[in-house]
């Protein structure tokens, strides 16, 4: 299988992944300050921030934030997401050029990106840009794909339609949480998430997600008429939930882990 392009596969689902893609629970938050010493005036560098849903969270914390982000439509679109915050900065870069400076961050964290970087590159640039005991800290919404009729529905749905599904579900397992960290001491926390959504913020949900066929293939139709389905057998109120674990790893980049 041809190696997936990591960067410009987002650049046509900017607007539905601005719009539908979910958050990420403020208890992540209140981890990093106990566990990790997080405080306001830690400097972060938010890797692959994209269009900036997790660099708000640490800039309404009072974080100075440096979202590095490779892919311009996204990056753009991070920028107007958070042209608000005054302590915000846009760097195009990547996880393994960040371009920031030795031992500038206090933090680099990564949401919902960790598994497309090239782990054996960006590891020595991370160690690079982290203050002596700095944290990385990986973090991703993982969409529960059993428990409730819906959660069920939707993933044999996108097993069924997605382009390049099961690949993508393999890279995530291989690189996920620990397996990044590999000799380093990572410890996990995982929190509840969930989206209430309607018809119409489903679709765009399942269109921003990458291997989701786009609306001039031919297969998108039937995923959609499959989708309207699922959705009519499923609601309640007009509404199905979407159920998540936030999944938070987080460790030095300074000493070999201990198993456990």
């Amino acid at each position: 299988m041809p190696q997936i392009d990591s960067i410009q596969r987002f650049s046509s689902r900017v607007g539905n992944y601005v719009r539908f893609r979910p958050s990420y629970p403020n208890q992540i938050i209140h981890i990093l300050e106990q566990e990790c010493g997080l405080t306001h005036e830690s400097v972060i560098a938010d890797i692959a921030s994209g269009t900036g849903i997790f660099s708000r969270l640490l800039l309404e914390h009072g974080n100075r934030v440096f979202g590095i982000e490779p892919n311009t439509e996204m990056r753009r679109a991070g920028e107007e997401f958070l042209r608000g915050y005054p302590k915000f900065t846009s760097v195009n870069g990547t996880a393994e050029a960040t371009t920031l400076p030795n031992e500038s961050m206090d933090f680099v964290t990564a949401a919902q990106a960790a598994h497309w970087f090239n782990r054996d590159r960006s590891m020595p640039e991370f160690q690079r840009i982290l203050r002596p005991g700095g944290y990385l800290v990986l973090i991703w919404n993982d969409r529960k794909m059993a428990g409730s009729r819906f959660n069920e529905e939707y993933e044999r749905l996108v097993e069924t339609y997605g382009t390049d599904y099961t690949e993508v579900k393999r890279l995530g397992r291989v690189v996920e949480g620990s397996e990044f960290f590999r000799e380093f001491e990572c410890q996990k926390r995982t929190v509840a998430n969930y989206q209430d959504l309607d018809y119409s913020a489903v679709e765009g949900r399942l269109l921003s997600s990458s291997y989701a066929p786009q609306h001039d293939e031919p297969s998108c139709a039937l995923m959609l008429a499959d989708l309207r389905r699922i959705f009519d057998q499923c609601q309640r109120n007009g509404l199905v939930r979407m159920d998540y674990d936030t999944n938070i790893y987080f460790g030095k980049l300074s000493r070999a882990r201990s198993l456990r």
